[in-house]
């Protein structure tokens, strides 16, 4: 009867290889745009192959010992009990088995880990474009030390070549993630963790939060522009000489839960507050001087910057060291 079957049960399996590889194809993960990209799209593929060929092993395994071990007339051992009880061969084999699968998958996981933390290989002679990607409910704001220009919820960045991204947070925990051109890195306030992306085409990627922070977490998206080296140079010198300076006292009201539109400013956040050392101090009295209560759904609608005022006279700057920002 297997011999009759077996047809039938590759059909099934090769049908369920076309589902689970063509479904991958539709997904951003598995179109890369980078080499971080890349290599995260290779361990998480390799990893399902591994598990495919695990549970066809074990689903043939199991169609075998059903169909031969079957109740059935004719078959002289009826009473047949099969004596694996303390059997010392069986338990190592099935105690080896999963050290080994673990093995496997953990050496190239690690192998990738390791490689993430370091700016591409083909581009590692090239000095980075650093960059502070800061969160907060519900925006993103990038900031460029070395240009002096800040952007809120979109980042450009120029195609083969390495830009290195300080991720941090104003106030809940976030997680910086770029589908096509990798992450993902969590963002909390007072620390600073390191992430090395490169776009190897022009294009515009998705960028998201994709920890929960929120009723509006949903909304916490930005868009990932990768520009012609000429073309990122031209914004960058528009920028400097066009955008509007940024205040302190426009840079409050963004921290005030709520969503925004894209933004450009000539000037960084960075000259009054880091919030890598801040530890959402300035939020929380940010939101404390505008008469904002915290609401743990957040607010649902956009937050218009021009109407928000004052309540009261509170004090929302950080003591020196926690405020002041050292250009490096």
């Amino acid at each position: 009867m297997f011999k009759k079957m077996k047809p039938f049960f590759m059909l099934v399996t090769g049908l369920l290889f076309v589902m689970v590889l063509s479904g991958c194809s539709e997904m951003a993960i598995f179109d890369p745009k980078g080499p971080n990209a890349e290599t995260l799209r290779d361990l998480i593929m390799l990893s399902i192959y591994f598990m495919i060929g695990i549970m066809v092993v074990v689903y043939v395994l199991f169609t075998f010992v059903i169909v031969k071990f079957r109740d059935r007339k004719g078959r002289g051992d009826k009473d047949y009990e099969p004596n694996m009880h303390g059997s010392t061969k069986l338990e190592i084999i099935w105690t080896i088995i999963p050290i080994i699968i673990v093995v496997l998958l953990s050496i190239p996981t690690v192998k990738a880990l390791y490689e993430l933390k370091e700016p591409p290989k083909e581009t590692a002679h090239i000095e980075p474009i650093v960059i502070h990607a800061t969160s907060a409910d519900w925006k993103w704001i990038f900031s460029y030390p070395e240009e002096n220009i800040e952007t809120v919820n979109y980042v450009n960045v120029p195609e083969d070549r390495p830009v290195l991204f300080k991720i941090t947070s104003a106030d809940s925990m976030s997680s910086f993630w770029v589908p096509q051109i990798g992450g993902q890195v969590y963002g909390m306030p007072g620390m600073v963790n390191d992430l090395y992306l490169q776009a190897d085409e022009p294009g515009t990627y998705e960028g998201r939060n994709s920890n929960f922070t929120g009723q509006e977490m949903a909304d916490h998206e930005f868009e990932f522009h990768a520009l012609k080296e000429d073309e990122y140079e031209a914004w960058v010198k528009d920028t400097q000489e066009n955008g509007e300076k940024l205040t302190e006292e426009t840079y409050e009201k963004l921290m005030i839960p709520g969503t925004v539109d894209e933004m450009t400013f000539s000037s960084t956040h960075l000259d009054f507050v880091d919030h890598g050392i801040d530890s959402g101090v300035y939020a929380l009295k940010v939101r404390e001087k505008y008469g904002i209560e915290q609401n743990k759904h957040g607010h649902e609608e956009k937050v218009d910057l021009d109407e928000l005022e004052p309540v009261k006279d509170v004090e929302t700057h950080t003591d020196d060291s926690s405020s002041h920002h050292h250009h490096h």
